[in-house]
């Protein structure tokens, strides 16, 4: 029996070890081998093709536009294999008209060929905006605010009588504006402020109240009636 036991042992070792052998003979790791070879390759190809394709380490520095005029900065972006579109107007007094005040991406970064760069044109008129709601609306203060967020430039207000620190006109080059005129952003603005005190010096006539000398006083008439 226990040589019977000693038997069966052995033949599964001896079972063990062909499988191993098989499992691990030199054809079969030859050809894991090439099919590891073939997935590294398989990466490399795909990894070089995609950075060929989408240029990877190439890029093209974007010029300084700013101050350029608009079509000059078209042939440039043109020539330099990159596009150029108008996102966006101002308006600047100092430079020329459709010249160029702000660009994305800047000048200086890379892009790739084909990239699109936004810029802002200058105008070639100031824009015009409409008074907002704020005569006989509005106090100083958030009249002043409301302009000067809009862009106006303010003059030293003028005091006129009326309630204090409250709006009552706005002069724009010598004439009065109203609520929703529009105003060139170029032109000043003066408001007319209250200064809280009124002239009290004009002379009030009194009268005192008249009656006619015709009307008298009704009296009634009282009928005596004799007692029978």
């Amino acid at each position: 029996m226990y040589f019977c036991y000693r038997i069966t042992i052995f033949s599964s070792q001896m079972d063990v070890k062909v499988i191993f052998r098989k499992v691990f003979s030199s054809y079969l790791v030859l050809h894991l081998a090439a099919m590891a070879a073939v997935v590294v390759l398989l990466c490399v190809a795909v990894k070089f093709g995609l950075d060929l394709y989408t240029h990877h380490g190439e890029g093209i520095v974007v010029p300084q536009l700013k101050g350029m005029s608009y079509d000059k900065a078209y042939l440039l972006l043109e020539e330099a294999g990159l596009r150029i579109e108008v996102s966006d107007s101002g308006y600047n007094k100092r430079q020329p008209a459709n010249s160029i005040l702000a660009q994305m991406p800047n000048s200086g970064q890379k892009v790739k060929q084909g990239h699109v760069v936004y810029v802002t044109v200058n105008s070639p008129s100031s824009p015009t905006f409409a008074i907002p709601d704020i005569v006989d609306n509005s106090s100083v203060r958030e009249a002043e605010a409301k302009l000067t967020a809009m862009g106006f430039r303010l003059l030293p207000a003028q005091q006129v009588e009326g309630e204090k620190d409250w709006v009552y006109g706005i002069i724009c080059r010598g004439r009065r504006v109203s609520n929703g005129d529009q105003v060139s952003i170029e032109y000043p603005l003066t408001l007319l402020v209250g200064k809280g005190a009124y002239d009290d010096t004009e002379d009030v006539e009194y009268a005192d109240p008249t009656y006619d000398a015709t009307q008298e006083s009704e009296v009634d008439e009282f009928v005596e009636v004799e007692e029978r």
